[in-house]
């Protein structure tokens, strides 16, 4: 069969539902593709087709598939960077002149290599159809192994059609077995055992579990650890969910997207024990959290994250969920003190009084806290929130409540991110609910998905925290700007926009929200729907989002 073909069944016998792409690229293979039922979804620019394919694979399991001509490829290369840093499976498929056009001024053609190294794990040019069995298998097997992470295959002609019009003579791959995690490896008993020891000497413990845990889908095995000996639990943002937020041994978010309690308790343990986490800066406050010094046991799958920025005592080499299971196991049921956790649990509950009165609070501008509880209640048990950055993800991460049977997915730094990310969650998760909060600079990124979700029928919510600006920094930058308010407005402040009233303009329902009581029936109208809603909430820009605790110089 020719190349066209056998890409199409591979990715038809691999589980794939959807191709996201932009034109013109592997035309013939997106017809095959429609004849045997894997979807393709033309996005309007080759980013939001990569975040599409991001939340996807994060959904999923299996590599997110995104392609994009030669001509679109820096685009299509510039968005993987979520893909990159939120440990995504991410394929990404691009043309590229032939070999005999390149460096000889060919119109549109720059060197793809050097975009793509910073942000894939995997890359290799495919010549012709007899190369592509092998590129296919291997960049599917390096996408879903730990960590998972985009790779690139860039094929032969400007939309790939000479990889597309040769022959191979293999039958079509079937991957959909191979998902991420593909391997669940378990670390050596003797470090197990080490594990056990340090955790069992120390008083003040904490757990602090990451993305890499929520990866490997072991709340339950953390929260038996937690429960064993006693410590509180601590999450980082991309994590948020993989437990109970409300059970009783979880302290929120640590960090700098961070509700005060989480950094407090997690500052003052003896003993840290991170479990699939990054130690970058945002899920230690900027190096502060836990202090300098601290006893360290780190559980990882991926060997590059231990002693990055806390020297441990011990590390674990595996798996979190196989590794878990048997340190479990190893420490056993012992007599604890739970001073240390009566602690943390007196600062949850303090913190929760005090901002009860906001998540229920009747003014208007809406204060975003009120908008969280009333996604708590509308949430449903299987549903998927995807989140935004900057204080999209702050206003998420410590005032929405969720169960592990919930799916949050965050942006993982890039503005935009979340309205196209929850379209190919959809894509991945058909018969679960999706909301999108996404403020209204984020939606200016890409509001013409709008005419794609109307075009494919894709279904979801998505909730606009319309404040006419950047709410994050407006604060701190009006004060900054002295008696020239102007001049920040001018920087910071847009609008005011009608999403609602857009949103018809593209045939879909708007649902434009000014009071907190009309938040719930807003939201309930949008999720009986089979087609994507906009619920335009305007909030007050005024409202900050919780802050993080922050420990004093030296301490």
């Amino acid at each position: 069969m020719n190349g066209a073909e056998w890409l199409a069944r591979s990715l038809k016998d691999s589980g794939q539902t959807h191709f996201f792409f932009v034109d013109a690229v592997l035309r013939r293979t997106l017809l095959e593709m429609e004849r045997i039922g894997v979807q393709p979804v033309l996005a309007h620019t080759e980013k939001a087709a990569v975040y599409m394919a991001d939340a996807y694979g994060r959904i999923s399991g299996r590599p997110g598939v995104v392609a994009a001509q030669s001509v679109g490829t820096a685009n299509l290369a510039a968005g993987l960077q979520d893909a990159w840093l939120g440990r995504s499976p991410v394929l990404a498929l691009t043309g590229h002149k032939p070999i005999g056009h390149q460096h000889r001024n060919a119109y549109q053609e720059v060197a793809h290599a050097p975009l793509f190294a910073p942000v894939t794990k995997h890359a290799a040019q495919v010549h012709e159809a007899a190369d592509l069995p092998r590129q296919f298998r291997q960049a599917w097997s390096a996408a879903v192994s730990a960590p998972p992470r985009p790779v690139h295959l860039d094929l032969n002609g400007l939309m790939g059609e000479f990889v597309e019009r040769s022959t191979t003579d293999e039958p079509p791959a079937a991957l959909g077995a191979w998902v991420a995690p593909a391997h669940r490896p378990m670390a050596d008993a003797a470090s197990v055992q080490a594990a056990a020891r340090a955790l069992l000497s120390a008083t003040k413990l904490a757990i602090v579990a990451g993305d890499g845990a929520a990866l490997s889908g072991c709340g339950a095995e953390v929260l038996a650890l937690a429960e064993a000996l006693r410590a509180p639990i601590a999450t980082s943002l991309g994590a948020r969910g993989m437990v109970p937020t409300r059970h009783p041994l979880h302290v929120g978010v640590v960090g700098n997207y961070s509700s005060p309690p989480a950094n407090q308790v997690v500052h003052a343990a003896e003993l840290v024990c991170f479990i699939g986490c990054d130690t970058g800066d945002q899920v230690t406050h900027t190096w502060r959290v836990p202090k300098p010094g601290v006893r360290v046991v780190q559980l990882d799958a991926d060997p590059l994250e231990f002693h990055r920025s806390y020297a441990a005592e011990v590390t674990l080499l595996g798996d979190p969920r196989a590794t878990l299971a048997a340190l479990v196991a190893a420490v056993g049921t012992p007599a604890r003190d739970g001073g240390f956790l009566a602690e943390a649990q007196a600062l949850m509950a303090a913190w929760r009084r005090e901002v009860a009165p906001r998540l229920a609070s009747d003014a208007v501008a809406i204060d975003p806290a009120r908008l969280c509880a009333e996604i708590t209640r509308a949430l449903p048990a299987d549903g998927i929130l995807v989140a935004d950055t900057g204080y999209s993800g702050i206003w998420t991460g410590t005032l929405i409540e969720l169960e592990p049977s919930q799916t949050y997915l965050r942006a993982a730094g890039s503005l935009g991110w979340a309205f196209p990310a929850a379209l190919g969650a959809k894509c991945a998760a058909p018969d679960r609910k999706v909301i999108a909060w996404s403020g209204d600079g984020a939606l200016y990124y890409h509001l013409p998905e709008l005419e794609t979700a109307k075009r494919r029928g894709i279904a979801v919510v998505l909730v606009v925290n319309n404040n006419s600006g950047f709410g994050q920094g407006w604060p701190g930058y009006l004060k900054q700007a002295g008696n020239r308010p102007r001049a920040a407005e001018q920087v910071l402040r847009f609008g005011p926009t009608d999403f609602a009233a857009i949103a018809g303009q593209f045939g879909l329902k708007g649902i434009r929200v000014e009071r907190p009581q009309e938040i719930a029936a807003a939201l309930a109208e949008a999720l009986a729907s089979n087609e994507t809603v906009v619920v335009d909430v305007a909030t007050d820009i005024e409202a900050r989002a919780p802050e993080p605790w922050t420990p004093q110089e030296g301490a």
